[in-house]
């Protein structure tokens, strides 16, 4: 199915990735479900600078009864069911010097990011795969991090959270299969900027940039192309797989 057949529901899509990942899709033709949690006027803004090919739709990804009211109004919004998934939520901020350390980060910080980063990609993946069952086609896309082959800043709850996604992104990959639905993961490190890159001081940035051999730090925009590829009938024999896009920081 091609990019311009899809409906695609990016979570977390009113802000930094999120959003650049709903102009990309909309860009090649797709049809965009903006979900958001507290962002309700970025959203909507989102939504109306894209125009007809957008929607926000407001859920808490880690709770599935709202999730699930939220598929309902895509389909019957766009007429048919979603069969592209981004799973982007994130509640993180990316700030070395203020992060917790290994000696006293407490299991609530583990559990939080948990929370959105597992049980809510589960919650989203489990109930969009009935409609994509039924077309025979689906593509599931998990946002990860080049933290977990290089964690550079160890970013403990969050770093362990996006591991096991990416082991999520792999188990699914293996039950949804013969269904036509692909399950994948694009992985990313700092990025310049996003709300949750926006504690960053600049010297990082510079610091990350002269290490990568594009000498550049990735952007948003750049990331969220590379979103698409899975999306795409380019990647049609690909599932399990994770793709890192960091400008040839991590090459693993």
């Amino acid at each position: 199915m091609h990019i311009s057949e899809q409906i695609v529901l990016i979570t977390g899509g009113a802000r930094g990735v999120g959003a650049e990942a709903a102009r990309a899709f909309a860009r090649e033709g797709a049809r965009v479900v903006i979900n958001w949690r507290s962002s309700g006027d970025a959203a909507h803004a989102l939504a109306a600078d894209i125009g007809e090919q957008a929607v926000a739709l407001q859920a808490d990804v880690i709770d599935r009864a709202a999730v699930e009211a939220m598929l309902a109004k895509a389909d019957q919004h766009y007429g048919g069911a979603v069969t592209t998934v981004i799973n982007n939520a994130l509640d993180y901020s990316f700030n070395g010097d203020a992060r917790s350390q290994m000696e006293t980060i407490g299991w609530d910080e583990f559990a939080s990011q948990f929370q959105t980063v597992i049980h809510g990609a589960l919650n989203v993946i489990q109930a969009a795969t009935p409609g994509m069952k039924a077309k025979g086609f689906g593509r599931v896309v998990n946002i990860g991090t080049n933290l977990v082959q290089n964690p550079v800043v160890p970013y403990h709850d969050y770093t362990a959270a996006k591991a096991a996604l990416m082991s999520l992104t792999r188990t699914a990959a293996g039950d949804l299969g013969p269904h036509g639905i692909t399950v994948n993961m694009v992985s990313g490190g700092l990025l310049r900027t996003t709300n949750a890159s926006a504690a960053t001081p600049d010297a990082v940035f510079d610091l990350i940039a002269g290490m990568t051999p594009l000498r550049s730090v990735t952007t948003p925009q750049e990331f969220a192309d590379a979103i698409l590829f899975f999306a795409s009938p380019w990647s049609r024999a690909v599932t399990g797989q994770n793709l890192v896009v960091d400008g040839g920081l991590v090459r693993d």
